[in-house]
């Protein structure tokens, strides 16, 4: 994970710096005006990293999330490489508890897809 983290904190600086790829990745569902839960979310990581923390929430605040989340990793990686102790946090939850987490999860994901979708003609623009 903290590969992965430190990858996309690169990325996301790089794009904050070179500018989004005039490369057009989306699906066919996005072509026709059906957005997902994660759209504008790579937008919203290179406007997190420029500082630009209004802009990156109209796009999707998962952006933000993400960036700040691959931060901690990196800072996490970087205080374990420097003092040979890493932080780690141990939870055990429940299976009641377990149910409810993944029941929150679910209603954020259909909130957040609601949301992208009021946003539509924003993320299909440029």
């Amino acid at each position: 994970m903290t590969l992965v983290a430190t990858g996309g904190m690169v990325a996301a600086v790089v794009l904050a710096v070179v500018g989004l790829p005039s490369l057009d990745t989306h699906g066919p569902l996005h072509r026709w005006g059906v957005m997902g839960p994660t759209c504008g979310a790579t937008r919203a990581a290179v406007f997190t990293v420029r500082g630009e923390l209004g802009l990156a929430w109209t796009y999707n605040p998962l952006g933000i999330a993400a960036v700040m989340a691959a931060g901690l990793m990196v800072l996490r990686a970087g205080c374990g490489a420097l003092t040979s102790r890493w932080p780690a946090w141990v939870w055990s939850p429940s299976s009641g508890a377990r149910r409810l987490l993944w029941l929150g999860v679910a209603v954020a994901v259909v909130a957040l897809e609601v949301r992208q979708q009021g946003r539509a003609d924003l993320l299909m623009g440029p």
